[in-house]
Protein backbone atom coordinates (compact mmCIF):
# COMPACT_ATOMS: atom_id res chain seq x y z
CA UNK A 1 0.00 0.00 0.00
CA UNK A 2 2.59 2.32 0.76
CA UNK A 3 4.94 1.20 -2.23
CA UNK A 4 1.67 2.26 -4.32
CA UNK A 5 1.22 5.67 -2.57
CA UNK A 6 4.68 6.84 -3.04
CA UNK A 7 4.05 5.87 -6.91
CA UNK A 8 0.89 7.69 -6.91
CA UNK A 9 2.95 10.94 -5.59
CA UNK A 10 5.83 10.77 -8.15
CA UNK A 11 2.88 10.77 -10.89
CA UNK A 12 1.29 13.62 -9.64
CA UNK A 13 4.39 15.37 -9.12
CA UNK A 14 4.98 14.55 -12.63
CA UNK A 15 2.02 15.57 -14.03
CA UNK A 16 2.46 18.91 -12.58
CA UNK A 17 5.78 19.99 -13.03
CA UNK A 18 6.37 18.65 -17.00
CA UNK A 19 3.78 20.89 -18.37
CA UNK A 20 5.72 23.87 -16.68
CA UNK A 21 9.34 22.75 -17.39
CA UNK A 22 7.70 22.31 -21.20
CA UNK A 23 6.49 25.48 -20.87
CA UNK A 24 9.12 27.02 -19.46
CA UNK A 25 11.66 25.09 -22.25
CA UNK A 26 9.49 26.31 -25.07
CA UNK A 27 9.24 29.82 -24.25
CA UNK A 28 13.06 30.20 -23.80
CA UNK A 29 13.38 28.47 -27.16
CA UNK A 30 11.17 31.60 -28.44
CA UNK A 31 13.11 34.02 -27.14
CA UNK A 32 15.93 32.81 -27.90
CA UNK A 33 14.86 32.61 -31.49
CA UNK A 34 13.47 35.82 -31.46
CA UNK A 35 16.41 37.51 -29.98
CA UNK A 36 18.20 36.54 -32.73
CA UNK A 37 16.50 39.20 -34.97
CA UNK A 38 18.92 41.61 -33.07
CA UNK A 39 21.64 40.48 -35.46
CA UNK A 40 19.52 42.55 -38.14
CA UNK A 41 20.48 45.71 -36.19
CA UNK A 42 23.87 47.41 -37.15
CA UNK A 43 26.22 46.47 -34.49
CA UNK A 44 26.46 49.83 -32.86
CA UNK A 45 22.76 49.77 -32.02
CA UNK A 46 22.73 46.59 -30.37
CA UNK A 47 21.65 46.25 -26.93
CA UNK A 48 24.97 44.66 -25.78
CA UNK A 49 26.98 47.55 -27.01
CA UNK A 50 24.36 50.00 -26.13
CA UNK A 51 23.67 49.03 -22.02
CA UNK A 52 26.59 47.10 -21.90
CA UNK A 53 24.87 43.46 -21.98
CA UNK A 54 22.67 41.87 -23.21
CA UNK A 55 18.54 42.18 -22.29
CA UNK A 56 16.75 38.52 -22.75
CA UNK A 57 13.65 38.67 -24.47
CA UNK A 58 14.04 42.20 -26.21
CA UNK A 59 14.27 40.18 -29.37
CA UNK A 60 10.25 39.88 -28.93
CA UNK A 61 9.79 42.96 -28.52
CA UNK A 62 11.82 43.76 -31.83
CA UNK A 63 10.72 40.92 -33.63
CA UNK A 64 6.75 42.24 -32.96
CA UNK A 65 7.79 45.35 -34.50
CA UNK A 66 8.92 44.18 -37.30
CA UNK A 67 6.10 42.21 -37.78
CA UNK A 68 3.72 45.12 -37.47
CA UNK A 69 6.20 47.53 -39.58
CA UNK A 70 5.71 44.71 -42.43
CA UNK A 71 1.58 44.47 -41.76
CA UNK A 72 1.56 48.12 -42.63
CA UNK A 73 3.57 48.04 -45.36
CA UNK A 74 2.05 45.36 -46.78
CA UNK A 75 -1.46 46.98 -46.81
CA UNK A 76 -0.91 49.59 -48.78
CA UNK A 77 -0.07 50.10 -52.41
CA UNK A 78 3.66 50.56 -52.27
CA UNK A 79 4.10 47.81 -50.69
CA UNK A 80 1.56 45.49 -52.15
CA UNK A 81 3.59 46.30 -55.25
CA UNK A 82 7.00 45.72 -53.52
CA UNK A 83 5.90 42.15 -52.57
CA UNK A 84 5.04 41.63 -55.81
CA UNK A 85 8.12 42.25 -57.50
CA UNK A 86 9.66 40.64 -54.56
CA UNK A 87 7.78 37.07 -55.31
CA UNK A 88 8.63 37.48 -58.98
CA UNK A 89 12.04 37.46 -58.14
CA UNK A 90 12.03 34.53 -56.26
CA UNK A 91 9.91 32.54 -58.35
CA UNK A 92 12.52 32.90 -61.09
CA UNK A 93 14.88 31.20 -58.96
CA UNK A 94 14.57 26.98 -59.15
CA UNK A 95 15.23 25.56 -55.68
CA UNK A 96 13.98 28.85 -54.30
CA UNK A 97 10.56 29.13 -55.44
CA UNK A 98 9.84 25.57 -54.39
CA UNK A 99 10.79 26.55 -50.96
CA UNK A 100 9.42 29.84 -51.15
CA UNK A 101 5.74 28.90 -52.51
CA UNK A 102 5.30 25.77 -50.78
CA UNK A 103 6.10 27.23 -46.91
CA UNK A 104 3.74 30.69 -48.22
CA UNK A 105 0.62 28.25 -49.61
CA UNK A 106 1.33 26.26 -46.35
CA UNK A 107 0.81 29.52 -44.26
CA UNK A 108 -2.00 30.72 -46.20
CA UNK A 109 -3.79 27.14 -45.85
CA UNK A 110 -3.25 27.74 -41.48
CA UNK A 111 -3.84 31.16 -41.32
CA UNK A 112 -6.67 32.00 -43.76
CA UNK A 113 -10.23 32.44 -42.10
CA UNK A 114 -11.90 31.10 -45.30
CA UNK A 115 -9.09 28.02 -45.89
CA UNK A 116 -10.48 24.60 -45.80
CA UNK A 117 -7.60 23.99 -43.77
CA UNK A 118 -10.00 24.57 -40.64
CA UNK A 119 -11.59 21.78 -41.06
CA UNK A 120 -11.10 18.81 -39.47
CA UNK A 121 -10.85 15.19 -40.45
CA UNK A 122 -10.91 11.54 -40.23
CA UNK A 123 -9.72 9.08 -42.75
CA UNK A 124 -8.60 5.49 -42.60
CA UNK A 125 -4.83 5.77 -42.62
CA UNK A 126 -2.11 4.30 -42.72
CA UNK A 127 -3.96 0.99 -43.26
CA UNK A 128 -7.88 -0.36 -43.45
CA UNK A 129 -9.26 0.19 -39.43
CA UNK A 130 -6.41 2.30 -37.93
CA UNK A 131 -8.09 5.95 -38.36
CA UNK A 132 -6.19 9.07 -38.46
CA UNK A 133 -7.33 12.43 -37.70
CA UNK A 134 -6.08 15.23 -40.33
CA UNK A 135 -6.86 18.45 -41.52
CA UNK A 136 -8.84 18.89 -45.09
CA UNK A 137 -6.46 20.97 -47.32
CA UNK A 138 -8.19 20.79 -51.03
CA UNK A 139 -12.28 19.69 -51.20
CA UNK A 140 -11.08 18.70 -54.86
CA UNK A 141 -7.74 17.21 -56.60
CA UNK A 142 -9.32 18.11 -60.21
CA UNK A 143 -6.74 15.30 -61.89
CA UNK A 144 -6.88 12.49 -59.18
CA UNK A 145 -10.65 13.06 -59.57
CA UNK A 146 -10.70 12.73 -63.08
CA UNK A 147 -8.95 9.54 -63.64
CA UNK A 148 -10.26 7.64 -60.64
CA UNK A 149 -13.68 8.51 -61.76
CA UNK A 150 -14.45 9.44 -58.02
CA UNK A 151 -14.11 12.80 -56.25
CA UNK A 152 -10.65 13.21 -54.16
CA UNK A 153 -9.44 15.62 -51.51
CA UNK A 154 -6.35 15.91 -49.70
CA UNK A 155 -6.07 15.48 -46.01
CA UNK A 156 -2.81 16.99 -44.51
CA UNK A 157 -2.06 14.34 -40.94
CA UNK A 158 0.25 15.97 -38.77
CA UNK A 159 3.09 13.56 -37.25
CA UNK A 160 2.93 13.59 -33.32
CA UNK A 161 4.58 15.77 -30.60
CA UNK A 162 5.40 17.79 -34.62
CA UNK A 163 2.66 19.23 -35.81
CA UNK A 164 4.33 21.04 -38.25
CA UNK A 165 5.64 17.96 -40.18
CA UNK A 166 3.46 15.06 -41.37
CA UNK A 167 2.05 13.60 -44.89
CA UNK A 168 -0.12 14.60 -47.77
CA UNK A 169 -3.08 11.88 -48.73
CA UNK A 170 -5.20 11.92 -51.41
CA UNK A 171 -8.18 9.87 -50.57
CA UNK A 172 -11.91 9.74 -52.25
CA UNK A 173 -14.07 12.05 -50.45
CA UNK A 174 -16.31 9.22 -49.93
CA UNK A 175 -14.13 7.89 -47.18
CA UNK A 176 -13.71 11.35 -45.59
CA UNK A 177 -15.58 12.09 -42.34
CA UNK A 178 -15.83 14.97 -40.92
CA UNK A 179 -15.46 15.78 -36.91
CA UNK A 180 -17.17 18.73 -34.98
CA UNK A 181 -13.79 19.07 -33.28
CA UNK A 182 -11.60 22.46 -33.17
CA UNK A 183 -8.67 22.85 -34.97
CA UNK A 184 -6.93 23.75 -31.85
CA UNK A 185 -7.95 20.57 -29.60
CA UNK A 186 -6.85 18.37 -32.81
CA UNK A 187 -3.38 19.68 -33.06
CA UNK A 188 -3.26 19.97 -28.90
CA UNK A 189 -4.46 16.09 -29.35
CA UNK A 190 -2.36 15.31 -31.66
CA UNK A 191 0.35 17.05 -29.89
CA UNK A 192 0.22 14.92 -26.60
CA UNK A 193 -0.33 11.84 -28.79
CA UNK A 194 -3.75 10.96 -27.54
CA UNK A 195 -2.81 11.60 -24.01
CA UNK A 196 -5.60 15.11 -24.04
CA UNK A 197 -8.72 14.01 -25.76
CA UNK A 198 -11.64 16.21 -26.15
CA UNK A 199 -14.66 15.26 -25.31
CA UNK A 200 -17.72 14.22 -27.40
CA UNK A 201 -19.81 17.33 -28.76
CA UNK A 202 -23.22 17.55 -26.76
CA UNK A 203 -25.64 15.41 -28.27
CA UNK A 204 -28.21 17.78 -30.37
CA UNK A 205 -31.55 18.07 -28.92
CA UNK A 206 -34.62 16.07 -30.90
CA UNK A 207 -37.39 18.27 -32.07
CA UNK A 208 -40.43 16.71 -30.19
CA UNK A 209 -43.11 15.06 -32.66
CA UNK A 210 -46.03 16.35 -32.96
CA UNK A 211 -48.99 14.57 -31.27
CA UNK A 212 -51.23 12.75 -34.25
Amino acid sequence: MRKWSVRRYLVAGVLVWLPILATIWVVSFMLHLMDQTLLLLPPAYRPERLVGFALPGLGAVFALAMLLLTGLLVTNLIGRRLIVYGEELLNRIPVVRSVYGGVKSFTESVFSQSSSFRKVVMVEYPRAGAWSVGFLTAEDVPEVSQKTGAPHVAVYISAALNATSGYLVIVPKSQVIELDMSVDAALKMIITCGVVVPPAPAAKPQMAKPAA
